[in-house]
């Protein structure tokens, strides 16, 4: 019984495949280089963002600029307003009888106690009383002002003792019925218009509300 040749085993290499080209010799470091190499992070700072270049030198004779300074708004003036201040009821009662009583005594010094001025003073201080009360005693106008006219006619009443000053009222009363009358009616006027421009703003100012209600987006 012939037993299978068994071939040697060939440890160089083969002939049929080409021999392997010869590995290049690495290059020798240059002499002062460290042996360790660069760590990884090198380019980074250390504490850990990234190393900005330094700044180039600025040439001689360059002047350096510097930065324009902030220009502050000039505050515009005020704008010259009238005083509008907001008197209460009771307010406007003490100024309007206060001020015809002033002027009264003025009137009674100044022009012999003539009814007629006193009567033409009367009206300015109507429209500022309806113009300075607040919208929640405006009602309260009107009535103040014929109790002021008969506080500042008081000084202009003709009579001896307390009985002839009230005689004198009522008869100033009676014969200024006219000034006091227009004063009263110019004050309701001016009531009336801040009254009604008090209620337009109110219902301008809920309508809008209620249209920036209908607009929102619904979630």
């Amino acid at each position: 019984m012939e037993h299978p040749r068994t071939r040697p085993a060939q440890h160089g290499p083969r002939r049929d495949t080409p021999p392997r080209p010869p590995t290049p010799s690495r290059s020798p470091r240059p002499p002062g280089s460290s042996g360790s190499p660069l760590p990884p992070q090198a380019g980074r700072a250390a504490g850990g963002g990234v190393a900005r270049s330094p700044r180039p030198a600025r040439p001689a004779g360059v002047p350096q600029r510097r930065p324009a300074p902030a220009r502050r708004p000039v505050p515009e003036p005020a704008a010259r307003r009238l005083p509008n201040p907001r008197l209460t009821g009771l307010g406007g009662g003490l100024f309007c009888a206060l001020v015809m009583l002033v002027l009264g005594l003025l009137v009674a010094v100044a022009f012999g106690a003539s009814q007629t001025v006193y009567g033409v003073l009367f009206l300015p201080v109507c429209v500022l009383t309806a113009l300075w009360v607040r919208e929640g005693d405006l009602l309260t106008a009107p009535v103040i002002a014929p109790i002021a006219f008969a506080v500042g006619l008081l000084p202009l009443a003709d009579g001896d003792g307390t009985g002839g000053r009230l005689m004198g009222l009522v008869t100033g009363l009676a014969t200024q019925a006219g000034w006091l009358y227009g004063g009263t009616f110019v004050t309701g006027l001016i009531v009336l218009g801040r009254r009604v421009l008090a209620v337009r703003t109110v219902r301008t100012v809920r309508v809008a509300h209620q249209r920036a209600a209908n607009n929102r987006p619904r979630a």
